[in-house]
């Protein structure tokens, strides 16, 4: 029982404070969906400035002795609360954010956010032209901020604040060894399938006009669950969700018109981020619990929907008569089967956002060691491009042809800051593994919903295991009360070795 009234002064100052805080934070949101989308070049100098101008005015409101004190005040009553009651974790998460945000000035914040404007114009028009030398200088400043932000905070690795920014508890002395046993393991899956035949998929691209493309992934996308009512979808070259509050979150997407399925899966990876924003409890509105709890638990539900669900067999032998119908000239001759076998084929592909379940891991490690090298004095922003060439061939056995599909290819370092930007991916796929193969042992049913275009016993499930506590819990505590196992790489292994085993006919449990 709370005997912490909801009335309580104090508590309902800092509530409100933080929504204040939060709304800036939303506006700056707000500025950057924009800038991705719709706003012309000759704006970007300026979006600079008005995106830092709300940074710093929100870092400042924040940081402000008066929330620290409000903090302090409020220590005795969180104590006295239930864990997992709202007024308990929303002092206990705000202290702990507000802590972090002391340390870092709000002036260094506002450079910081007022580069990365100008660093991401710097970068479309460098990747546009794949000429790393444009966007060469804006990333070595980068390099230098990202060094700076971590200085701030002790650390055994200069990685580590970063990294703890987005996936809280996490450190390279954890991440290492993760990914170096889930590389081991995936090395060899990954020679297994590509040393046998491949798939053909050339119907796959093929000339699918864009609107009807858009037309179909609207639909599928009303079925999953993501709600138009409260959300937007939109183009832009690289696809991202962004939620301005429970009840405005906005995905986007890119489509090629020689390709059937590359906007259809952006499309429904972003549903499943978009998901987890609208899924949080109501009651969270406007404060910073109203998110997701971390990267990686972020990105597992983006992956699921993507993969475990989009990707398996039970879903197409739903929707491939929709898509065959739309696109009959395409598809009349493929059935479901080679249709299916054709969206899971595995190939040794430069592109990350492009590669298959199986590769896709190979690529965010590659990233992950790069970064960590680059913070670490070992690699020169010069030799990234070299350095990243002789990585893809040691792992994948490629050379990207340019650097616009190589080291330019992804927003992350260019847009935001070196560190802590890729390890949730893989984080993802294996938290999505390990949640979803717990789903459906509680309720075998899932599957079978999903064959029959029914998503309701999927989402409602994870909207009560994970979308609706926002922020309560940390990715540990998550994990262990949704699946009651620490992370691990098991459930992600056996998935892939399950799924590839039967669409190869390849034994890959021997080699795993």
């Amino acid at each position: 029982m709370s005997t912490l009234s909801p009335c309580e002064p104090k508590y309902l100052e800092l509530k409100n404070s933080l929504i204040q805080i939060r709304d800036l934070e939303a506006a700056v949101s707000i500025l950057n969906w924009d800038q991705t989308t719709y706003m012309p070049t000759g704006g970007t100098s300026a979006r600079g400035r008005q995106i830092a101008t709300l940074k710093e005015l929100a870092h400042e409101k924040f940081t402000d002795p008066s929330i620290g004190q409000l903090l302090q005040d409020l220590r005795p009553y969180e104590q006295s609360l239930p864990y997992d009651s709202t007024e308990a974790s929303l002092i206990r998460v705000t202290r702990r954010d507000y802590e972090r945000a002391i340390r870092v000035p709000s002036e260094f914040m506002a450079k910081f956010c007022q580069h990365q404007a100008t660093a991401y114009e710097a970068w479309v028009k460098a990747k546009s032209l794949k000429n790393f030398s444009l966007v060469q200088p804006y990333l070595e400043k980068t390099l230098d901020l990202s060094r700076e932000l971590a200085c701030f905070f002790p650390h055994k690795h200069i990685a580590d604040p970063l990294i703890d920014f987005v996936d809280e508890g996490m450190t390279v002395s954890i991440l290492r060894p993760l990914f170096r046993k889930l590389r081991q393991k995936l090395l060899p899956i990954v020679e297994a399938i590509t040393s046998g035949p491949p798939i053909n998929d050339f119907y796959l691209r093929q000339y699918y006009p864009k609107e009807q493309q858009l037309k179909f992934g609207r639909t599928v996308t009303k079925h999953i669950g993501f709600d138009f009512q409260r959300g937007r979808q939109d183009e832009t070259p690289h696809p991202f969700t962004s939620s301005f509050s429970i009840g405005d979150v906005r995905i986007t997407t890119r489509v090629y018109e020689n390709n059937c399925t590359e906007a259809l899966f952006s499309t429904v990876h972003e549903v499943g981020h978009a998901l987890y924003e609208q899924g949080i409890a109501l009651e969270l509105e406007g404060t910073p619990l109203a998110e997701g709890t971390s990267s990686g638990i972020h990105e597992s539900q983006s992956r699921l929907w993507e993969n475990m669900v989009a990707r398996s067999r039970c879903f197409w032998e739903c929707f491939y008569p929709q898509l065959q119908g739309i696109f009959l000239k395409q598809l009349s001759c493929i059935s479901v089967s080679e249709f299916y076998q054709a969206i899971n084929k595995v190939v040794k592909s430069p592109i990350r956002t492009d590669a298959d379940e199986v590769t896709y891991n190979l690529h965010v490690m590659i990233r992950f060691d790069l970064e960590l090298a680059m913070l670490e004095g070992k690699l020169a922003v010069c030799d990234l491009p070299e350095a990243w060439n002789e990585r893809y061939k040691k792992d994948l056995g490629i050379v990207p042809t340019n650097y616009s599909e190589g080291v330019m290819q992804d927003v992350h370092w260019y847009g935001e800051m070196i560190g802590g930007m890729f390890q949730g991916y893989t984080l993802g796929n294996l938290i999505a593994a390990q949640i979803y193969e717990t789903a459906v042992k509680s309720n075998p049913e899932i599957t079978v919903a999903i064959e029959q275009g029914n998503f309701t016993l999927l989402h409602k499930w994870l909207k009560h295991n994970i979308y609706q506590h926002g922020r309560k819990y940390t990715a540990k505590e998550l994990i262990d009360r949704v699946t009651g196992k620490p992370l691990s790489i098991d459930p992600f292994i056996r998935y892939i070795q399950n799924k590839y085993s039967d669409i190869y006919s390849v034994k890959l449990a021997l080699v795993a």
